[in-house]
């Protein structure tokens, strides 16, 4: 009887594999030994990127009560940043991030400091300007970690969208925490207290970030005997010079013009009607709607068109954030809380989209250096949107006005972007 048994064939019911259960994307790229900590490190590194802008406005507004001042000086510290930003990205690539970044935040933090005991001791106003200024050799850490998972991931481009993607949703969680810590500090504890705080997350997480040398991409050393600006035979050319990076970078200034006047308008909207407090929790709605759309785009796989869908997701930009202009009309705080946090769900598909076109665009090993690029045009559009909207709040009769800045700098975005994917069918036409 035993032995029919174990003779007797077996169903196919019985050995019918179990279907083996699909990892998500997130976890597969952070399966790789050493993807979590130097990802730690970033978000801490990053977190004062939400906090240093706001926390100046507060602390320079309060003391000298002017928003067109705050709004200038954090322009200028930006424009600086978009100034020098390259240049460290540069060097960078060429000697590793460890050994560079290290010694920049040093500068940076120093430079925060600076401000911070200007502004209390009651300082001319071009003392302000000059060590804002100084922030700019903050390293971009954003960049720095796009460029690891590139390297990690380089014959893997659904992980790289879904990377991408992730770090997009870390800015973007950073921008939604640092606004309210930052005015949680300037308001409850001292005006000073949410810069000084920034400036210790930012030395803290970049000294932890530069710590994690096993995902740390390989230098790029510069040829040896290059006295000339033009790059020698074999070496990758700069990416300015790159054909369809030029204009992706004018859309990015335009959207970090976005970014910019919507942080002024909103603290001085709420200041105007009595409950500036709650400003950084309305910034914040704005990135969460942004971090949660970013986080839902990398689950799905990456645009056979990539071009296309940025246009769509600028177009979307440029419609929804016409609601917070409408909502501010109404003088409802439920009604604008809404509306920033519709209108942040399409800001990070966009930057999403773009980033993935700057990398795939940008020439090997100057990666780093073309991401920062990009972040370097963020940074001029969010001086210019934090000047205009600064002017704004100061001139214009009603505080409501100042979401037409965020409003026009999204219709200025869709128009660049709109005018770059027709450039290459009116020059199919003309060979035609």
């Amino acid at each position: 009887m035993i032995l029919f048994l174990a003779a007797r064939p077996v169903s196919p019911r019985t050995v019918r594999p179990r279907p083996a259960r699909r990892r998500s994307p997130y976890a597969r790229i952070f399966a790789v030994p050493g993807t979590r900590a130097f990802t730690a490190a970033g978000l801490l590194a990053r977190l004062p990127m939400g906090m240093l802008s706001v926390s100046a406005v507060l602390m320079i507004a309060g003391s000298r009560g002017s928003y067109a001042l705050a709004g200038a000086v954090t322009a200028t510290g930006l424009a600086a940043t978009a100034l020098v930003g390259p240049w460290t990205a540069r060097l960078v690539d060429r000697h590793g991030q460890a050994r560079i970044a290290v010694p920049a935040t040093a500068v940076a933090a120093l430079g925060s400091l600076s401000l911070l005991l200007c502004v209390r001791a009651g300082a001319p106003d071009w003392t302000l300007f000059a060590s804002y200024a100084a922030t700019a050799t903050t390293p971009n850490t954003g960049g720095m970690s796009r460029a690891r998972w590139a390297h990690l991931f380089r014959d893997d481009p659904a992980a790289r969208h879904t990377a991408n993607s992730f770090e997009q949703a870390a800015d973007e969680l950073c921008f939604l925490l640092g606004p309210v810590l930052a005015t949680l500090l300037c308001t409850t504890v001292a005006p000073e207290a949410g810069t000084a705080v920034a400036a210790a997350l930012l030395l803290t997480g970049v000294l932890l970030f530069a710590a994690q040398r096993r995902t740390e991409p390989p230098a790029v050393p510069r040829p040896p005997g290059r006295t000339l600006p033009q790059p020698p035979a074999g070496e990758p050319p700069t990416p300015l010079r790159t054909r369809g990076l030029p204009p992706l970078l004018l859309t990015f200034l335009a959207t970090g013009a976005i970014f910019g006047s919507l942080e002024v308008a909103t603290i001085a909207y709420a200041d105007a009607h009595g409950y500036r407090p709650a400003a950084g929790a309305l910034l914040a709605l704005q990135a969460a709607g942004s971090g949660a759309s970013g986080l839902l785009l990398g689950l799905l796989p990456p645009a056979a068109r990539p071009a296309r869908r940025f246009l769509g997701c600028v177009a979307a930009m440029a419609a929804l954030l016409t609601l917070p202009l409408l909502a501010a009309c109404t003088g409802a705080p439920v009604l604008l809380a809404a509306a920033l946090l519709t209108a942040g769900t399409a800001t990070a598909p966009a930057m999403v989209t773009g980033m993935g076109l700057v990398q795939s665009r940008t020439p090997a090993g100057r990666l780093n250096e073309g991401m920062t690029l990009a972040v370097t045009a963020l940074l001029a559009g969010i001086a210019t949107g934090s000047a205009a909207g600064g002017w704004a709040a100061d001139h214009l009769p009603s505080p409501a006005a100042g979401y037409a800045v965020p409003a026009a700098a999204a219709a200025l975005a869709l128009a660049i972007t709109a005018t770059t994917a027709a450039a290459p069918a009116r020059r199919a036409r003309r060979l035609d």
